[in-house]
């Protein structure tokens, strides 16, 4: 084992002290290090960090291989200064508490940011172990321990100037005119406003802080963004991977203005508090990508709740296999949709990817030879390659009012976001029986209860055997980490719990989740559909009747080669993909 480097002589690291001490430990060897001095011995060595600089050179450490990456860097100057290496993850720190640590500019002379406050002690984060003339200070200011961390310097630069930023803009929006909790009304002036081209300047801290919400979302690849008023306060939540984290809590006359200007943004009425409302945001990322959120209000006991949902148009372009179909499942779904006319129904709760699946095969069916048309309630992405329709239900756009205005438009396949009532089935049979290709969600546990669900809302049995193609249920679990999964003997029980009644063969070993930078400690990193197929072949077709028992459908479905969901799961765990725990968590017991 390589000797630990001697402290250099300066407080502040310079790019000689950290080559000669990378050298010293091992890391790294001398031509290198001359190399990476020669290379940078004219550059201004106060605008980076000398990490950076070493790390920008992707030199392959001499003892263990890889690249040396800012990260592994940072790692390595912890364990030289003795000190814990600190990853600053923004979902699990208290950003309005960081920011009343210590002043924007003490921070920023000493390159120092607080990570975390606890009663007793503060957590300091910085990328100069050595340094320590800020300490004495800050420790007689704070009347608690300080105890130092080593972090990315990279990090601490930007979560310095955001998590200030943020503090300013909310302090500024909370302190302005109409901050009072009886004169809410006039955020609602200001922000319309700051709308037209002479913002009011209060307005634009309310702009800045939606903006970064949007910017923040997107880069912790949330799903949705929920703003919810407390008492007092109004807290604000992402999903992530189908689990929701806080994220920030905003004074209630901020947290009001912040839902009023994104009520703007999607062309809501912004007086109207006491109903719910839907509307729509395009936004462009910074690498000119657009993302479009769905937004849907609430009112509640504390005030007016949103949830943003946030549709990536990248899904679209997602293959089957990224969806997380088998070979098998995608060579059934194809065989389904693949038919010139009939039904195809999705089933699952929501959030269960029903609609990312639909949107995929439409975009998959929708050549130039034909023509695609939806009614949807609302229209989650807008989609150049379809004709979609939304429905009103105020002027009596209806689903089935929809369906019967769109087979007068010549189409070809007729996508209807929702069977909800008979009226609309009776539309969606009548599609099929015209020569046009249906699809359409349906909300049931599995393939087979979606036959029984249609029989409950009035459809004779008849009808549903001339026009069912098939059924697809699914769900969508949680990915295990490729970073940072580990293999771990297989579990007997818990696998013969997933494959019950099935006697599937146990495969040799389970992969678990561990957690690293990379899945925020969580050992999941995306999420994957897992399916239940049900084709309806003319041995399947021939029990439909008035007498139909739903336990003798799924029986025969089984026979005929579908698998059921937690079947479906178990070969993601076989696999290595995801955990038994995961695919019982979301998947209902499977029946035979």
């Amino acid at each position: 084992m390589a000797a630990t480097p001697p402290a250099p002589h300066r407080s502040s690291l310079t790019l000689r002290d950290l080559c000669t001490a990378l050298v010293s430990s091992g890391e790294i060897l001398q031509e290198d290090a001359e190399r990476v001095l020669s290379a940078n011995l004219g550059a201004d060595s106060t605008a980076r960090h000398p990490l950076e600089i070493v790390a920008i050179a992707a030199l392959t450490g001499a003892t263990s291989g890889r690249t040396l990456n800012l990260d592994r860097l940072t790692q390595w100057l912890a364990d030289w200064a003795e000190q814990d290496y600190y990853h600053i993850d923004p979902l699990k720190i208290d950003a309005p508490a960081v920011a009343k640590v210590m002043s924007y500019a003490f921070a920023q002379r000493h390159g120092i940011l607080a990570v975390e406050i606890g009663k007793h002690e503060a957590l300091i984060a910085s990328a100069e172990p050595f340094k320590s003339d800020w300490e004495t200070n800050l420790r007689h200011v704070l009347k608690r321990d300080i105890r130092r961390v080593v972090a990315n310097p990279e990090d601490i630069r930007r979560y310095t100037i955001e998590f200030y930023q943020l503090a300013s803009s909310v302090s500024k929006a909370s302190s302005g005119p109409g901050s009072a909790a009886g004169n809410l009304h006039n955020f609602e002036q200001l922000l319309d406003l700051g709308s037209g081209s002479n913002p009011d300047a209060n307005d634009q801290h309310v702009v800045k802080i939606v903006d970064w919400l949007l910017q923040y979302a997107y880069d912790q690849r949330a799903s949705d963004i929920h703003i919810e008023p407390r008492r007092g306060v109004v807290q604000v939540r992402f999903r992530i991977d189908g689990v929701l984290h806080n994220v920030y809590e905003f004074p209630e006359q901020v947290g009001i203005a912040v839902t009023s200007r994104l009520k703007i943004l999607g062309r809501l009425n912004v007086a109207e508090k006491r109903r719910p409302q839907d509307g729509r945001i395009k936004t462009r990322k910074p690498d000119n990508s657009e993302v479009e959120l769905r937004l849907a209000t609430m009112p509640t006991a504390f005030g007016e709740k949103m949830v943003m949902r946030i549709f990536d148009p990248e899904v679209l372009l997602k293959s089957f296999e990224q969806l997380g179909f088998s070979k098998e499942d995608r060579s059934r779904w194809q065989d389904i949709t693949s038919r010139p006319h009939g039904i195809v129904l999705v089933t699952g709760p929501t959030g269960s990817g029903k609609t990312t699946t639909l949107y995929s095969t439409l975009k998959q069916l929708a050549t130039s030879e034909v023509n695609v048309c939806t009614i949807e309630d609302p229209i989650e992405m807008v989609e150049p390659a379809f004709n979609q329709m939304q429905v009103q239900p105020n002027i009596e756009l209806t689903f089935a009012a929809g369906v019967r205005s769109l087979l007068r438009q010549d189409p070809d396949i007729i996508m209807i976001g929702e069977i909800r009532d008979l009226e609309t089935a009776e539309m969606a049979v009548q599609a099929a029986l015209t020569g046009h290709l249906v699809l359409s969600t349906l909300h049931t546990n599995d393939s087979p209860s979606a036959i029984t669900r249609l029989l409950e809302l009035g459809i004779p049995p008849y009808l549903i055997r001339a026009t069912v193609l098939g059924v697809m249920a699914q769900r969508l679990v949680r990915t295990l980490c490729p970073h940072c999964k580990s293999p771990s003997p297989a579990d007997k029980n818990a696998w013969a719990s997933l494959t019950r009644p099935w006697k599937a063969p146990i495969p040799t070993e389970f992969y678990r989740p561990v957690g690293c930078l990379e899945c925020r400690n969580t050992g999941y990193m995306g999420r994957a559909g897992v399916y239940e197929i049900l084709q309806l072949s003319s041995e399947l077709v021939g029990q439909i009747d008035e007498r139909c028992e739903l336990e003798q459908l799924r029986l025969g479905a089984y026979k005929d080669g579908m698998k059921s969901l937690r079947l479906s799961g178990a070969q993601k765990v076989a696999a290595g993909q995801t955990t038994v725990e995961e695919i019982l968590r979301v998947t209902p017991e499977s029946q035979r």
